[in-house]
């Protein structure tokens, strides 16, 4: 869906409604992705879902992009439920149908969290491919596996931007919990070659971590982790 479709739907009303209703976290790394986006002609964006207005009206106003979200959350949770979670990694990689290195920026927030290992490292391949020479992407990870006998409890993460340093966290529901948590070697292999420029350890637990791809550096898949 594109910046423009969306644009004249959601205001600065939104924003306010949200952070009446949850509270603010706080975010190191957005800054640093947008700043690394800043000055680019008309900047393709994906976010990998939901839709949420704030968000795109914030990256239209400063970057002046062309926003495309591709909501992952609802194939996961539709794999789920089908009972069809071992097709999922042959799904992701052919998911993503965007010609290589089109896009500037990528917006994963947690959706790694959801992911077995195959899954995670066939999803990862396809953005790497599709992010050009220079691109960005911002991924957040959780640090903390589930107690031994503890539940995880399903559902996911709405991150509303408040500014280019807040965050609300916002619970929505789904039918997929976090799965274990990848160390961060494997973060780094994982979305090889692009390299991690930024990443910040915050008091949630969360890791938030930023890639850039390397300018002349021609797509490579992921070594298998």
């Amino acid at each position: 869906m594109a910046f423009s479709d969306l644009f004249s739907r959601f205001t600065r009303g939104d924003a306010e409604a949200d952070a009446a209703a949850a509270p603010v976290s706080p975010s190191k790394a957005l800054s640093r992705f947008v700043t690394g986006l800043a000055g680019r002609p008309s900047p393709v964006l994906v976010d990998l879902g939901p839709v949420i207005g704030p968000n795109v009206a914030f990256f239209g106003e400063k970057l002046g992009c062309k926003f495309v979200v591709e909501d992952l959350a609802q194939d996961i949770d539709r794999h789920v439920s089908e009972q069809r979670l071992a097709e999922l990694p042959d799904f992701l990689a052919t998911r993503m149908a965007r010609d290589d290195q089109s896009v500037d920026g990528v917006l994963c927030w947690d959706l790694f969290d959801f992911l077995d290992r195959a899954s995670a490292q066939a999803l990862a391949r396809q953005l790497v491919r599709i992010v050009r020479a220079d691109g960005l992407l911002l991924a957040f990870f959780n640090t903390l596996d589930p107690k031994p006998g503890a539940e995880p409890r399903p559902g996911y993460t709405k991150y509303v931007i408040v500014d280019p340093v807040s965050l609300l966290h916002r619970p929505y529901k789904g039918v997929r919990a976090r799965q274990k948590s990848f160390h961060n070697r494997d973060i780094q292999r994982m979305f090889e070659p692009m390299r991690i420029t930024d990443q910040f350890l915050l008091k949630n637990h969360s890791r938030e971590v930023l890639f850039r791809k390397a300018a002349g550096h021609p797509s490579a898949a992921p070594p298998v982790l």
